[in-house]
């Protein structure tokens, strides 16, 4: 069966364009779909199209409408809004190059993949792509794409490209009102403790390791009441350790299954409350947001 694209149209850079397709990068099959149901019947409940004089409508004499005084809407029809014409409709046109690490995490939003549509375009396909790779750059453009026009950075995945949804930064909150009042220092010992442990259990991401442990008691879950039997436990991997105080509990985390000691002491030792003389180190976070 061939793959259906969630958007097709044209990658420009530059004087350089070519046809290319863009297929959502999220397996929704893995969703658990759960309907709503009526608890004294058993029934599942619909969601009715109705007016507020409870007339019942048809999907297809919908249309939108924006509200700009109570009660008084300026309609538009669906067509429309198709019929807008802006050029990220068909063409992401990159217009920026930036390092990767710039880009801050809570920008970003959906993943895609991006795939050339003929076999003809992957020479100048494969040009692009590789060229952000080797500059260790992502292409920055926008795309008209489910109902609104995305900010979106392009950057090599394999023998493709991956596309992501970036949030504008008007779609964000402001840091301060939840960092402004955090203003602890950490104790030198507490520190070199901590960092002795990320140390330890540093590794390469492999994404096949973790496992959706909330998804796999549901699952069991349904599968039991199916099966009219007592669920079985989905257990953790492992248990979680009482925390009783943060120095005892990370020199046990140091120590490994052989009874590994932690690492010593420092010498000098500072509290959490210790501070400067001359300044004082605020973790408050800065008002502008990266980008």
């Amino acid at each position: 069966m061939a793959l259906r694209p969630y958007w097709s149209g044209n990658l420009r850079m530059s004087l350089v364009t070519l046809p290319v397709s863009i297929y959502s990068a999220l397996n929704r099959s893995r969703t658990i779909a759960m309907h709503e149901i009526y608890r004294k019947t058993g029934q599942r409940i619909r969601h009715q199209n109705v007016t507020d004089d409870g007339t019942e409508v048809e999907r297809d004499d919908i249309i939108k409408g924006y509200e700009v005084e109570k009660g008084e809407y300026v309609l538009i029809e669906p067509d429309e809004i198709k019929d807008l014409k802006i050029p990220s409709s068909r063409t992401l046109d990159i217009v920026q190059f930036a390092d990767a690490a710039d880009i801050d995490d809570i920008y970003f939003d959906s993943p895609y993949f991006v795939a050339p549509q003929k076999s003809a375009d992957e020479d100048t396909f494969a040009v692009i792509r590789d060229a952000l790779r080797q500059t260790k750059k992502v292409g920055l453009g926008q795309l008209a794409i489910g109902g609104r026009e995305r900010l979106c950075s392009v950057k090599p995945c394999g023998s493709g490209l991956l596309l992501h949804t970036l949030r504008y930064e008007d779609e964000l909150r402001e840091s301060d009102p939840y960092f402004e009042d955090i203003d602890a220092t950490a104790s030198t010992e507490e520190l070199d403790l901590a960092k002795e442990l990320i140390r330890r259990k540093t590794a390469d991401f492999d994404a096949g390791k973790f496992k959706d442990h909330y998804r796999q008691a549901l699952q069991e879950l349904i599968d039991s009441k199916n099966e009219n039997r007592e669920p079985t436990a989905v257990e953790e991997d492992r248990p979680a350790a009482k925390v009783i105080n943060l120095m005892d509990a990370l020199r046990k985390s140091l120590q490994d299954k052989e009874g590994e000691k932690p690492a010593a002491k420092p010498k000098a030792k500072t509290t959490a409350k210790t501070k400067s003389a001359t300044a004082k180190t605020s973790t408050k976070a800065p008002r502008k947001k990266a980008s």
